[in-house]
C-alpha cells in the first residue's frame, strides 16, 4: 500500500471515529418512543381474567401491548374514563374525540386537537386489521422531564413511584390492568466504559505483532465476525422486546428501524470472511467493517451503561456485556487493521505479497544499473497498442 493510500484509509477511519465519538453522548441520552435504556421499570401485576386477552409491557416498559383473541370487543378507557380504544375481532378502532388518542402516540408532550373532547360521544376510526395494539399509556410510565422528588433526593436508592391502573371493559363487564412504576438506580457507567476500552486496547495490540502472522489475521477476522453476529443477536432481541415474535415482523423492523445496525453487522461479518480468504486489502476491509459495527451497532446502544433497564428480553447485565463486547471488538479490530495497514508502508510487504516499488522489494534500481554493465533495453511487444503498426 502506498503512503497516499494509507493516508486515504486513515482519513476514512478517522472520520468514522469522529462520528463514533460525536454520537456517543446522544446515544447515552436517547429515550423517547423506543428507548435505548431507561431507569424506570414498568411492571404489570394484574390482568383481566378473560381467556384470549393478553396485556404485556414492551420496549423496556415504554408501551403496553394488548392482544385480544377472546372473540369479544374490549374497550380501553382514556384518562377521563372516556372510550379510547376498542379492540374487536376484526381489528382496532380508536375514538377520534378521546384526548388519549393523541397523547398516547408519543412520550413527548403533545397538545390534542380542538375536537378531542372526552364528553363527546365516541367516533370510531379503524387503525388496524389485527386485534393487537400498542400505545404509550401515561398512567404506566414517567413522562416528566425532571425526576420525581424522591428520586432527585436519593437517586442511588430504589423508589416506588406509583401503582397504576388502566381501566377497560368488555360489553358491560368492567376490567382493569394493574401495575407498578419503580425507579431503579442506574449502574456505574465508569466500570463498563473502562472494561470496554481495556478490551478494545487488548484487541488493537494484535495489530502491532510484526511479520503479520496468519494466526493474528485469523484472530482479527474471527473477532470481526463475532462482533457482527453478536450485533445481529442484540438487534433481534430488541425486536422481540418490542413485541415482535414472528419472522416477518422481525425482519421488517430490522430492515427499517434498525437498518444501520443490521448493515454494519453484516459488513463486519463479510469483512471477517473476506480477510480469512487471504485476498488483497483484507486489513482495510477489517478496519472499515469493524469500525462500522462498533459505531452503528455498539455505540448507539451504549445507553445501557448509563441506565438500569435494557430493552431486551434477557437480563440487563447480559445486555451490557453484549454491547461492551461489540464496541470492544469493533473498535479494537478497526485499530488493529489500521496499524497493520500502516505497517505495509514501512518497506516490508506482507508474506505472500509483492510490491511494485523496487525500493520495497529489495530489487536493484534498473535505472542505475550495475557498474560497468550496460542495461539492456527490453521491448514488450505483447503490450503494444494494437492500433500502432510495428516500426
Amino acid at each position: 500500500m502506498t503512503p497516499l493510500t494509507a493516508q486515504r484509509v486513515g482519513a476514512v477511519l478517522g472520520t468514522a471515529l469522529t462520528l463514533l465519538l460525536t454520537l456517543a453522548t446522544p446515544a447515552a441520552a436517547h429515550g423517547a418512543d423506543a428507548p435505548d435504556a431507561t431507569n424506570y421499570r414498568t411492571a404489570i401485576t394484574g390482568t383481566p381474567d378473560l381467556p384470549g386477552l393478553e396485556v404485556i409491557t414492551i420496549e423496556a416498559g415504554a408501551r403496553l401491548q394488548l392482544t385480544n383473541h377472546s372473540g369479544k370487543p374490549v374497550e380501553v378507557l382514556g384518562y377521563n374514563n372516556e372510550p379510547y380504544l376498542e379492540v374487536r375481532p376484526d381489528g382496532v378502532y380508536e375514538n377520534i374525540h378521546s384526548p388519549a388518542t393523541y397523547l398516547n402516540i408519543t412520550i413527548a408532550h403533545v397538545d390534542p386537537p380542538a375536537h378531542a373532547d372526552p364528553t363527546v360521544p365516541p367516533e370510531w376510526r379503524k387503525v388496524s386489521d389485527e386485534p393487537v395494539y400498542r400505545w404509550h399509556d401515561q398512567r404506566a410510565i414517567w413522562t416528566e422531564t425532571t425526576e420525581p422528588p424522591a428520586v432527585a433526593a436519593a437517586p442511588g436508592q430504589p423508589h416506588r413511584i406509583r401503582e397504576w391502573t388502566v381501566p377497560m371493559r368488555t360489553e358491560v363487564t368492567p376490567l382493569q390492568v394493574t401495575g407498578t412504576l419503580d425507579w431503579v438506580p442506574p449502574p456505574n457507567p465508569v466500570t463498563w466504559w473502562v472494561a470496554t476500552v481495556a478490551g478494545a486496547l487488548a484487541v488493537a495490540l494484535l495489530g502491532l505483532v510484526r511479520g503479520r502472522p496468519r494466526a493474528i489475521t485469523v484472530a482479527l477476522s474471527a473477532a470481526a465476525i463475532a462482533a457482527g453476529v453478536l450485533a445481529l443477536a442484540y438487534a433481534v432481541a430488541r425486536e422481540v422486546d418490542a413485541g415482535n415474535h414472528t419472522v416477518g415482523p422481525i425482519l421488517l423492523e430490522l430492515l427499517t428501524v434498525q437498518l444501520w445496525a443490521v448493515v454494519s453487522a453484516l459488513a463486519a461479518i463479510a469483512a471477517g470472511a473476506y480477510s480469512l480468504s487471504r485476498r488483497a486489502a483484507g486489513d482495510f476491509a477489517l478496519a472499515l467493517g469493524a469500525a462500522a459495527v462498533g459505531l452503528f451497532a455498539g455505540m448507539v446502544n451504549a445507553a445501557v451503561f448509563h441506565r438500569s433497564i435494557a430493552p431486551v428480553p434477557w437480563g440487563d447485565t447480559a445486555a451490557r456485556l453484549a454491547v461492551a463486547t461489540v464496541i470492544a471488538l469493533g473498535v479494537g479490530v478497526a485499530a488493529a487493521g489500521m496499524l497493520r495497514l500502516r505497517g505495509t508502508t514501512s518497506g516490508t510487504p506482507a508474506p505472500g505479497e509483492t510490491s511494485s516499488d523496487p525500493h520495497t522489494t529489495g530489487a536493484p534500481d534498473s535505472a542505475a544499473g550495475t557498474p560497468g554493465t550496460a542495461t539492456p533495453a527490453v521491448t514488450h511487444h505483447h503490450n503494444r497498442d494494437a492500433s500502432t503498426p510495428p516500426a
